[in-house]
C-alpha cells in the first residue's frame, strides 16, 4: 500500500492578488511545505531556548562567552568561504522594502548592495509578502517599471552593470505567516520569505552572475545560525545547485549574539558572508534581556546612545576583529537621515554627522556600511573610498589591537547620560507615528527626517517600559510612571489630530496605534516583540 500524499499548504483568509499565481505555484508551495515539515520543530525548540536563556539572564544579570564553544574560538585554522565576486565589494549598502518604486530606486542607487527587506522595513501584509517577491523576480527579468500616480514621474532600471547586488532579508524566527498553513498550523514567516525567494530565483540569480544572498535577522545564538545552515544545505540540494552557492550575512543585533559571533560564523562557514552591526535592535535587545537588572542597565534617550558609547565601541570593534580573523566582511550601521527638500541647513548639519559616522566606521576597519536614502550613498561612498581606494574591502586589517572582556559589552553605566523628559516625549511621538503607519501596511516610515522601521518602535516602547519600571526621575523632577506616559500619549494624539485634520485623522489608525503603544509599554508582562500583538491587528 502506497504512503499517503503529504498535505499541501493552504492559503487562508487572503484576497486574491494580481499575478499571485506566478509566486504561489504548486511547486514553490510544496518546497515551503517541506521546509516547514523538516525545520519548524527545531525552530520551535530554539524559541523555547530563547525564553530559558532570558530567564537565566534575569537570574544572574550577566552574560559571558560560552565555555562549551571555547575550542571553536581558540582554533585559528578555520575561515569562512571566500566571498563571491558579487559580494566582495560591499562598501555601501542601501536598505528598504520591496515595493515597486523602492526596488527600482534601490537597484539604481549607486550602492554596491541593496538589502531587500521583508523584515523590519516591511509590514507583513499578504500583499507586501507576495507582491514583494514578484517585484524582485520582475527586476531580475528586467520587466519592472513604475510611474508615480501623483507626480507622473517614471522609473526604470539602469544597465545591469550599474545595479546593486540584492541581499534579501526574510522575517525573524519569531514571526508566523498566518495566510499559509499546513494542517491548520501557520508556517514561520522566515520560511515563507526565504522559500519563495530561493525557489523562484536561485538559478535565475546564478545565471545573472550572482546568487541567492541573505541577511539573517534577530539571530540570538549559534544554534539558530546552525538551523539556517541546515536549511541552506537542504534547499540547495532540493533545487539542484552547488553547495555554498547561498551566502548569508548575520545581523548581530541581539546582545546574546554579540557573545557568539565567532560561533555564528563557524556554523555558517561554508555559507557565511559577514556580520553586520545594527543599532536600534541591539539596544532593544539589551533592554529586553536586562530589563530587571537594576539602575546600571537603564539606557538614556536613544539618540544619546551613539556608536561611540564605550559599550557600543566594544561591540563594533569586536565585530570587526571577529569578521576579519575569519575572512568575513564586517558591515557597519545605518545612516537613517532623510534629506529635506526644503531645509538646506538641516541637510548640511545632518550630512556632516553622516560623514563623521561613516569616516569612523571606515577607519575602524569596517568593509562597508548602510544608508537609508539614495542621497546618502555618495557620502558613505566617499568615506570608504578614502580608506579602501581600489581595494574591494579591508579584511586584511585584522585589528589584533582589539581586546574585549565580557563585561565591556554590557557596561551600560559607562555612558555618561540619563533619560530625559524630552526623550520620553520623543519615544511616544515616534512610537505612535510608526505603529500607525505599520498598521496601514507601511514598514519604512519617514518621521522627523529619519527613516524609521520596526526596530525604532521596539526601542521606543522598551525604553518607556524600562524607565517606568526602574522608577526613573527625569531632569524636570517628574517620575516616569504609567500615568505620565498616558498623559504624554494623549497630548501627542491630540497634537497629531490638530496637525493633520479631523478627516485624515479619522481615516487613519491613530487611536489604535496609541492604544497598542501603551499596551506594550505599560503591561507588566513585557511582550517579547511589539510586532506579535501588532500582527494580530494587521489587516
Amino acid at each position: 500500500m502506497s504512503a499517503p500524499a503529504p498535505s499541501t499548504l493552504a492559503i487562508v483568509d487572503a484576497e486574491p492578488l494580481p499575478r499571485q499565481e506566478e509566486v504561489l505555484t504548486d511547486a514553490a508551495l510544496a518546497f515551503v511545505a517541506e521546509l516547514h515539515r523538516q525545520f519548524t520543530p527545531r525552530r520551535n525548540e530554539l524559541l523555547t531556548r530563547r525564553g530559558e536563556r532570558r530567564a537565566e539572564i534575569a537570574r544572574t544579570s550577566t552574560l559571558d562567552f560560552l565555555p562549551e564553544t571555547a575550542a571553536v574560538r581558540a582554533d585559528d585554522s578555520w575561515k569562512v568561504a571566500p566571498a563571491p565576486a558579487a559580494l566582495n565589494d560591499r562598501r555601501v549598502e542601501i536598505t528598504g522594502p520591496t515595493d515597486r518604486k523602492m526596488t527600482i530606486n534601490a537597484l539604481n542607487s549607486g550602492a554596491k548592495v541593496w538589502l531587500a527587506d521583508f523584515e523590519d522595513a516591511s509590514a507583513p501584509t499578504w500583499e507586501n509578502v507576495v507582491l514583494g517577491q514578484l517585484n524582485l523576480t520582475d527586476a531580475y527579468e528586467r520587466r519592472i517599471d513604475f510611474t508615480d500616480p501623483k507626480s507622473g514621474k517614471s522609473y526604470a532600471l539602469k544597465s545591469a552593470d550599474e545595479l546593486a547586488t540584492v541581499v534579501m532579508r526574510p522575517r525573524g524566527w519569531h514571526l508566523e505567516e498566518r495566510h499559509l498553513q499546513l494542517d491548520g498550523v501557520s508556517v514561520p514567516g522566515a520560511m515563507v520569505d526565504f522559500g519563495l525567494y530561493f525557489f523562484h530565483n536561485a538559478q535565475r540569480l546564478i545565471d545573472l552572475g550572482k546568487g541567492p544572498y541573505f541577511y539573517l535577522p534577530k539571530t540570538e545564538s549559534h544554534l539558530e545560525a546552525r538551523l539556517w545552515n541546515d536549511i541552506f544545505v537542504f534547499a540547495q540540494d532540493y533545487v539542484g545547485i552547488p553547495q555554498g552557492t547561498v551566502r548569508a550575512t548575520v545581523l548581530i543585533e541581539t546582545i546574546t549574539a554579540a557573545y557568539e559571533m565567532e560561533e555564528i560564523l563557524y556554523e555558517l562557514r561554508d555559507h557565511a558572508a559577514g556580520l553586520n552591526a545594527g543599532r536600534w535592535d541591539y539596544l532593544f535587545s539589551i533592554v529586553k534581556n536586562f530589563r530587571d537588572g537594576g539602575a546600571k542597565f537603564v539606557l538614556p534617550d536613544r539618540n544619546a546612545v551613539t556608536m561611540t558609547a564605550p559599550f557600543m565601541r566594544a561591540y563594533t570593534e569586536l565585530l570587526v576583529r571577529t569578521c576579519h580573523k575569519r575572512g568575513a566582511h564586517a558591515i557597519g550601521g545605518m545612516a537613517a537621515f532623510i534629506p529635506s527638500r526644503r531645509d538646506a541647513e538641516v541637510n548640511k548639519v545632518a550630512f556632516e554627522k553622516v560623514k563623521a559616522d561613516k569616516d569612523r566606521e571606515a577607519n575602524d576597519g569596517f568593509d562597508g556600511s548602510w544608508v537609508a536614502h539614495p542621497d546618502l550613498v555618495p557620502i558613505a561612498l566617499a568615506s570608504f573610498d578614502a580608506v579602501l581606494g581600489e581595494k574591494p574591502n579591508q579584511k586584511d586589517r585584522l585589528r589584533e589591537d582589539v581586546s574585549v572582556a565580557p563585561g565591556d559589552l554590557i557596561a551600560i553605566d559607562s555612558l555618561d547620560a540619563s533619560p530625559t523628559y524630552d526623550g520620553l516625549r520623543n519615544a511616544v511621538a515616534v512610537g505612535i507615528r510608526y505603529i500607525e503607519a505599520w498598521l496601514r501596511g507601511l514598514g519604512a516610515v519617514a518621521i522627523f527626517n529619519l527613516m524609521e522601521d520596526a526596530a525604532t518602535a521596539e526601542i521606543s516602547r522598551s525604553q518607556i517600559w524600562q524607565w517606568i519600571n526602574a522608577d526613573v526621575v527625569f531632569e524636570n523632577g517628574e517620575h516616569a510612571t504609567a500615568d505620565l506616559a498616558r498623559k504624554v500619549a494623549a497630548e501627542e494624539l491630540a497634537a497629531i489630530r490638530e496637525e493633520i485634520g479631523e478627516e485624515t485623522f479619522t481615516a487613519g489608525k491613530w487611536q489604535q496605534a496609541h492604544d497598542l503603544l501603551l499596551q506594550v509599554s505599560l503591561d507588566q508582562d513585557y511582550a517579547d516583540f511589539l510586532t506579535l500583538p501588532a500582527y494580530e491587528q494587521l489587516r
